[in-house]
């Protein structure tokens, strides 16, 4: 009982310190230009060694750092979102394991060993998302786990096909894949996109939402969805100049439009940001297809911290509003809770990018190098449309639960009594604001050298005004209450409903078999199988038994009349 109480606080000193030793084995890599790679070998077979591999390079650890120092702050706001919850050690333990397998990835260059960190990842995201144990959750939880192990399927076959090399550390292979190895480098992009929620394996990402809020700001900031960026990173050597890059990039533009899009119509808040997180991951994905992965993993960095601390402030609010997530019921927040307010502004600037914010420094930066670079036409306007879309969600956000008229009950009493959660959010709010300038100065001590007209370089800005503008304006106007009505509602149906992409990932896979099962229960088990099956024997049996015990019965007159019978026709041969 007692190790239950505190094993919030114990998580967050054993993790917050190993948070800052490995920051710290960072520095001294990125400083000295040092990796040390630890290797235990199982066994071999065809002289390919089956091994264990840890690399600890500046990536790996700082990487590991960001998931660990996030999970510190998620693990001690555990503590009183998770107060009272019969499950509460079962979820504490969880969410360590759940930590553990991404440790596992980062720090593995091996795709033999990875697997530990990959299935890992996959399991106990289900086990997390059906942890209410209703409907809505088992259905979330195994959309879930059956998307991702597509993603599995994908790195069993790269295994497979990697071996023709001789070994399976990818990460000293990965310049020497040329065009032969076409296929290993599909299946890995494969996984990614599974992993990252990527078109057309979107739909599991805001399913899992059924989660608790403290999964959800680990998923969705440094640790799920963000393995399958980390794991292009490292092949991007492999990728480079492939027509793999071509379709990633296709794929992620498309991506962060229909993630920006469904959001500006959607109402559920977790849902809202878990749309924001699947653009930011579409944006991280586009950069890294264009052959910039230092910049997606930058990105990747400064995301976990702003949008950790986005959930953390939603969590808040749903557990002060009595367990409603609807916006609609929500509004004027920032009377009632000014402090949870603030820091859920501070992560929204971020994540659009407002100057000296945590966001700004990797997107205004990537969106520069993306007007720089060859890319055409309509994927420059895809990330500028995407990029507007993202602060239009955001303001309609903030409009309908902070500052709009309250539409809550006159019942509720809100309140921020809860120290350990703000504890977490407040630290985290610090790293929402100087998080990007510090990691700036360390994976970039020699910058960018960007070279654009005065209009592309305050095209970012002005994009994320008229976004803003638009997105508290027109939810001001109320404009959607009058969609159907004005003819519009199967556009908008296509639009919030992420072009349908839920039905068609979870009904239109399973419809067909489904129909097809349930005709041959009726015809097959339940018709023409149980006619000349079990039930029609049956029933012949019996009515075969029922003459021959007529047959059998012990009756005088039965067998007087055959004896007589028999002595007429005995009588009659002979006679």
């Amino acid at each position: 009982m007692l190790w239950g109480m505190y094993f919030h606080t114990v998580s967050l000193v054993f993790l917050l310190l190993s948070s800052l030793v490995s920051i710290g084995v960072s520095l001294a890599s990125l400083n000295f230009g040092l990796s040390y790679v630890i290797e235990w070998e199982i066994f071999s077979l065809s002289s390919s060694s089956v091994v264990v591999t840890l690399v600890c390079d500046w990536v790996s650890t700082l990487f590991l750092g960001v998931v660990l120092f996030i999970s510190s702050m998620v693990m001690y706001y555990s503590g009183d979102y998770m107060d009272g919850d019969k499950g509460y050690n079962r979820f504490m333990y969880m969410v360590f394991a759940f930590v553990f397998s991404m440790g596992a990835l980062i720090i593995s260059p091996n795709l033999i060993s990875i697997l530990l960190g990959w299935d890992g990842l996959g399991l106990i995201s289900y086990v997390l998302v059906i942890y209410y144990q209703n409907e809505k959750s088992a259905n979330a939880g195994m959309l879930t786990i059956l998307s991702n192990r597509i993603g599995d399927v994908g790195i069993l076959l790269s295994i497979s096909l990697l071996f023709m090399l001789g070994g399976w550390n990818f990460i000293f292979y990965g310049e020497t894949l040329g065009e032969d190895f076409f296929l290993l480098k599909i299946f890995v992009c494969l996984a990614a996109m599974t992993k990252s929620a990527q078109i057309p394996f979107s739909a599991w990402l805001p399913a899992a939402m059924a989660a608790p809020t403290p999964v959800s700001a680990l998923v969705h900031s440094s640790t799920l969805v963000t393995a399958g960026v980390y794991i292009l990173i490292r092949f991007s050597g492999a990728l480079e100049g492939s027509s793999v890059q071509t379709f990633l990039l296709i794929i992620s533009c498309l991506t962060m439009f229909m993630a920006g899009l469904g959001a500006n119509f959607e109402f559920d808040l977790k849902k809202i940001i878990a749309l924001s997180t699947l653009s930011q991951l579409g944006v991280m994905m586009g950069i890294l297809a264009l052959g910039f992965p230092d910049l997606a993993f930058f990105h990747l960095l400064t995301h976990a911290l702003f949008k950790a601390l986005l959930f953390m402030c939603a969590g808040s609010v749903i557990h002060s509003v009595k367990e409603y997530q609807d916006i609609r019921n929500m509004g004027s927040l920032v009377l009632c809770m000014p402090l949870t307010s603030v820091c859920m502004n501070l992560a929204n600037l971020a994540l659009c990018g407002m100057p000296f914010l945590a966001g700004f420094y990797s997107k205004d930066l990537i969106l520069e190098v993306v007007f720089m670079s060859s890319v055409d036409f309509l994927g420059v306007f895809l990330y500028i449309l995407s990029t507007g879309l993202t602060v239009c969600y955001t303001f309609r956000l903030v409009y309908y639960s902070l500052s709009c008229p309250p539409n809550m009950s006159s019942m509720m009493m809100i309140s921020e009594g809860h120290s350990k959660m703000m504890g977490g959010i407040t630290v985290l709010s610090v790293g929402a604001v100087s998080g990007g300038s510090i990691l700036a100065w360390v994976v970039f001590p020699e910058s960018y050298m960007i070279c654009l007209s005065f209009f592309l370089k305050v095209l970012a800005l002005l994009v994320s005004v008229v976004g803003g503008l638009l997105g508290y304006i027109i939810n001001m106007v109320g404009m959607s209450s009058s969609l159907k009505s004005m003819g519009l509602y199967w556009y908008i149906a296509f639009m919030g409903s992420m072009w349908f992409m839920p039905i068609l990932s979870t009904l239109s896979l399973s419809n067909w078999g489904l129909r097809t099962g349930d005709s041959f229960l009726k015809v097959g088990d339940k018709g023409w199988s149980e006619y000349f099956g079990g039930e029609g024997s049956f029933s012949e049996f019996m009515t075969c038994s029922k003459y021959l015990q007529l047959s059998q019965e012990n009756m005088v007159m039965v067998y007087m009349k055959g004896v007589f019978l028999w002595v007429v026709v005995v009588f009659l041969i002979f006679a």
